[in-house]
């Protein structure tokens, strides 16, 4: 995302005291040039990984991803128009499979604001209807039983999504996770937090940028904890 997408995030979502300390970490992030660096490297990723994108927009992360690892990609774009150019960009390439809907934590029909790289189900205006998954159903349906890294940016859905996945046990199923929380809600940051503090219980943070992106690796013998 451009460095101006999170400015101006910080001019609507955040309150006065908390906008300085939102900018410095979004300085920090584009200091470490985290979007080619911090979200494209894993070790652990080879030929044989799996991954899923979760709001796959116009598919750079995946197409990022693949270039460097060849794994298999299961990316989710629930608004048609950015679905079907990822479908076509991708047609040729058969570890990378597109599905025109979103996870979520129950299959039902939502509307979202079509915002470009913003669209939300919680914010903005022109709005079209778009499908949502159950997630352990899809997982179930599909056979998965890991998920090497699984990207997470659904532009509020996140909160819902990740409640579903760790209530249910799947979140164990997940060696990396890549998310970006929002900050839409009068209680998004009580939420996260608590969101976090589960997480901690199966998974270790590697690497953070509050409200930016942040990584979380499951924990292993081998796993070690590095906040930024």
């Amino acid at each position: 995302m451009k460095k101006n997408s999170f400015l101006n995030a910080v001019r609507a979502l955040f309150p006065d005291n908390k906008k300085k300390a939102y900018k410095q970490t979004i300085d920090s992030w584009f200091q470490a040039n985290g979007d080619e660096t911090l979200r494209l490297q894993y070790k652990e990723l080879n030929h044989d990984s799996i991954v899923f994108d979760l709001g796959g927009y116009k598919g750079q992360w995946s197409s990022d991803i693949f270039a460097r690892y060849c794994c298999d990609i299961y990316c989710f774009e629930p608004v048609r128009t950015f679905a079907s150019a990822i479908e076509e960009n991708f047609s040729q390439n058969p570890r990378i499979h597109v599905f025109p809907f979103g996870l979520a934590e129950q299959t039902k029909e939502a509307t979202i604001s079509n915002s470009a790289d913003g669209s939300s189900m919680f914010t903005g205006n022109g709005l079209e209807n778009i499908q949502l998954v159950q997630a352990t159903s899809f997982l179930e349906k599909h056979g998965i039983k890991k998920i090497d890294l699984l990207k997470i940016n659904i532009e509020g859905g996140e909160y819902d999504l990740l409640d579903h996945l760790i209530d249910s046990g799947s979140i164990t199923m997940v060696n990396n996770l890549q998310i970006q929380f929002h900050n839409f809600f009068p209680d998004a940051e009580q939420r996260m937090r608590t969101i976090q503090t589960n997480l901690s219980r199966t998974h270790r943070i590697t690497w953070q940028y509050e409200f930016v992106w942040e990584n979380w690796e499951k924990i292993t013998k081998n796993t070690t904890s590095r906040i930024t």
